[in-house]
């Protein structure tokens, strides 16, 4: 661990500037503003967009879902309250002023009212509300959807066997962190929109296409009354329902204006409303109404629905590239307007909260998680390197402007200019965790191979936690299963049982293992367990699948989908043709899973320096009294050390899961790809597995994504990359997105010599085709003093899973995570 602090990254020396009240402000006086606004404040609940929605569906039962989902969106934008915020350029919000978040009742309904109760209380991503909401929610929304939401019928529709793994067998709303379905918390998986087609047609084309095809229908075609006019009729709506909002806010800003007595902000306010009046209706004809007519979108499709992760943000330097280059040549835009644009979105993003109902959601998301992803850089879609001028401004921002949003996510290629490399280098450097790294070289491939066009493949935009989305291409959108394979583990030292749940058998029989005699039969009783884990996660998603269409609609997102269109499907229609449905399933705690075999199997049945009795002993004591056992535990092969003992196992695992999933996947239609993408799920999964033969005590984090257990990565950050590289196997195509966390020293990093470092290790991640990389770069002592006297560390962000959060609004569990992942002194 690093001993020296005297190296500090940009971020911590800000904020010891903060400290000592020697704040540095350059210029950005608006951002700056809009930012004191909010910061810093705990968020509150907007109960509107939940009440008009309900207020819609009551007045339209036994209509078609999609066209009842339209209705309830333009009730929405005649009736939810709009504000325009003192020094704001770009409008446009879901809710209330200040930090706040909104409620889905179609979600979490059933138990809306409980939850109300418990939100301002508990310790993970807490919100306030009002009185006036809390009763408006329980006497008003919460009452309507009591039997109807998708989390009842989905638990009603589980096996017994599927749904002890599921919940708790008395209370449906409590998570066993097994075998997780997420579908429940969320109505979609991570999702990006086409936003080029609003910004070149605006929603008045998209209407006048709509209605063209409803004109076009046969009237006495039962399936063209019956399916295809509600379609079409709900494009037309939710058309109307977004131009009506931007209208809305056309008119308040000229109210606004005429009362305004600074004629600067009246002049802003008159601009304002000429903007609204013309986007999102018609096509932009500029950056500044680009970028709103993006943000109309963005938000008004968070009122639509919740998706996992949010709606992202798609590659911005790209589709709106011609709308800056234009008025750069005209001399109506500087980098710093165009900055100050884009910074006006950021702070109004960061104002909306996803907030998550659901204990287990909450849980799964701390720290006000948030993926509103905004990708640069990649490539063109005839696979030119696609870096231009707005590629570096989002650089420029995300350096010099200390906040958390937008989830900055940059493409690299083995073709990355070395100047794009350096600036994300130097970007890494400032220590707030962005941007996040994709690389084209495992991605693209992987696309292609599941039925992706050249074009389409390199036109993804980065969605989500570390996910990739083709607009126009992908189609799947079912929220699929986090499995907890450190509880298989548990099952086979304790013959289907967990400690957690006393004598209740859970899992397979699979034997007592001090009976048995060779490491064979211990590994055959684990990947038992581990498959049955994957049969019930198989059995959830079959149910999932069935069920989501009778539950969610997305209009907004339909119409915004080239394949919805032309087939007139809802987005959340299984099997749209033409398709490409990408869906997965989550290995939550591999390093976890991997070590502990890998100690197993070289100390109790190789070397035989410990019985199988005696690991058990151990492990049942928490450790209490057998620290020299666990010390062995601990010093044994452990993956993320380019340890081939260790990492042969990691490979035999990963393929395992690989080979199930080749085989029953392709009955549910869909491909349900091998992922390692933990969000914060690897904290509570770690709360209901006991002690580890990994030496991991009770209770404790799991291993998070594709990296390394806590401290075993002792060979350096390369080892990491190559551990794994060499426990992946590329002849699967099942393979998806293995999120990888490296946490390196600023002193390891300082000045140019650092920086050219740091660029030759993401190119060896590039050339080693690996998906996501990520970094903290951070002292210990730093993160350690915030957990002391968090008031003066409240402005410091560290990055978490695909997203980065401020410290001290996380639970001391997942703090205590961060702080105990291995701080790598030198790139090696």
């Amino acid at each position: 661990m690093s001993t020296t602090y005297s190296i500090l990254s940009p971020q911590e020396e800000r904020i010891q500037e903060e400290i000592q009240g020697k704040q540095k402000r350059d210029g950005r006086k608006r951002a700056y503003e809009i930012l004191d606004s909010f910061q810093n404040t705990r968020p509150r609940i907007d109960a509107e967009r939940a009440k008009y929605f309900t207020e819609s569906f009551k007045e339209t039962e036994g209509e078609p879902l999609i066209l009842r989902w339209s209705k309830a969106l333009k009730h929405i934008a005649e009736n939810i309250t709009i504000y325009i915020e003192d020094n704001q350029l770009i409008v446009g919000r879901s809710g209330s002023e200040g930090r706040y978040g909104i409620l889905y009742p179609e979600l979490d309904g059933d138990f809306l009212d409980l939850a109300i109760e418990q939100l301002p209380k508990r310790t993970q991503s807490p919100f306030d509300i009002s009185n006036e909401d809390a009763e408006i929610i329980v006497k008003e929304i919460a009452p309507y959807w009591k039997g109807k939401t998708f989390h009842e019928d989905l638990a009603k529709a589980l096996p017994k066997e599927t749904l002890k793994f599921t919940y708790d067998p008395d209370d449906s709303l409590k998570s066993r962190f097994i075998v997780n379905e997420t579908a429940s918390f969320r109505s979609s998986i991570q999702w990006v929109h086409d936003y080029e087609k609003v910004l070149k047609k605006g929603f008045k084309g998209i209407k006048e296409n709509a209605e063209k095809q409803l004109q076009a229908l046969d009237p006495l075609s039962s399936v063209d009354s019956m399916e295809k006019a509600p379609f079409l009729q709900a494009i037309i709506n939710v058309s109307e329902a977004i131009i009506l909002w931007g209208k809305r806010h056309s008119k308040l800003a000229t109210e606004l204006a005429r009362k305004e007595s600074d004629p600067k902000r009246k002049k802003e306010l008159e601009e304002i409303a000429e903007i609204c009046s013309w986007v999102p209706e018609n096509p932009a004809r500029n950056f500044r109404e680009a970028v709103q007519s993006q943000w109309f979108t963005q938000m008004f499709s968070r009122m639509e629905q919740k998706t996992g992760t949010v709606i992202s943000n798609g590659r911005m330097d790209q589709y709106l590239y011609p709308y800056y280059k234009k008025d750069k040549e005209e001399g109506i835009l500087t980098d710093e307007q165009a900055i100050e644009l884009l910074e006006c979105v950021w702070g109004a993003m960061a104002q909306f909260v996803d907030l998550y109902i659901s204990p287990t959601g909450g849980a799964f998301n701390e720290g006000y998680a948030h993926w509103e992803a905004v990708t640069i850089g990649g490539q063109t879609t005839d696979g030119v390197d696609a870096t231009n001028e707005l590629t570096y401004l989002f650089l420029q921002s995300k350096r010099e402007f200390p906040l958390n949003y937008p989830d900055l996510a940059a493409r690299i290629h083995a073709r990355s200019p070395e100047r794009y490399l350096y600036e994300v280098a130097e970007t890494i450097k400032e220590g707030s965790g962005f941007p996040k790294l994709i690389n084209d070289e495992e991605v693209i491939p992987l696309l292609l191979a599941k039925g992706a066009k050249f074009d389409e493949a390199y036109d993804y935009a980065v969605s989500g936690c570390a996910e990739c989305r083709m607009p126009n291409r992908d189609t799947y959108t079912s929220p699929c299963a986090y499995i907890n394979f450190a509880a298989a583990v548990e099952m086979t030292l304790y013959n289907g049982k967990m400690k957690l749940y006393g004598e209740e058998s859970i899992g397979l029989k699979t034997g007592d293992p001090r009976d048995f005699t060779t490491w064979e039969e211990f590994w055959n009783a684990y990947l038992a367990q581990q498959t049955n884990f994957l049969k019930h996660a198989f059995i959830q998603q079959h149910e999932i699948i069935r069920l989501r269409a009778q539950h969610f609609a997305a209009p907004l997102g339909s119409a915004l989908h080239d394949l919805c269109v032309k087939e007139y499907k809802d987005i959340h229609s299984p099997n749209i043709a033409g398709g490409i449905d990408l869906g997965y399933f989550e290995f939550i705690g591999y390093g976890t899973v991997i070590d502990s075999l890998a100690a197993i199997k070289k100390l109790v049945f190789e070397e035989k320096r410990i019985t199988m009795e005696e690991l058990i002993q151990a492990l049942e004591n928490n450790f209490e009294g057998y620290e020299v056992i666990r010390q062995l535990l601990v010093h044994a092969p452990s993956y993320g050390n380019n340890d081939s003992y260790a990492d042969s196992i990691a490979k035999a695992l990963d393929l395992e899961a690989l080979t199930f999933t080749k085989k029953y996947s392709q009955e549910l239609g869909v491909h349900l790809d091998l992922r390692y993408v933990p969000f914060t799920s690897h904290v509570p999964f770690g709360k209901v597995v006991s002690a580890t033969p990994n030496g991991r005590k009770a209770w404790t984090p799991l291993a998070d994504g594709s990296s390394a257990s806590h401290g075993a990565d002792i060979n350096g950050p390369t080892a990491i990359l190559l551990s794994n590289f060499t426990s992946k196997n590329y002849s699967h195509r099942e393979r998806a997105a293995r999120l990888l966390n490296v946490k390196l020293s600023p002193a390891c990093v300082e000045g140019n010599v650092g920086s050219e470092k740091l660029v030759s290790f993401i190119r060896t991640w590039c050339d080693l085709k690996l998906w996501h990389l990520q970094f903290n770069i951070i002292n210990k002592k730093t993160l350690l003093d915030a957990q002391k006297e968090p008031e003066k560390y409240r402005n410091l962000l560290v990055r978490i899973a695909g997203y980065s959060a401020y410290f001290t609004d996380l639970s001391p569990d997942l703090q205590d995570d961060l702080i105990a992942r291995t701080e790598h002194e030198n790139i090696s």
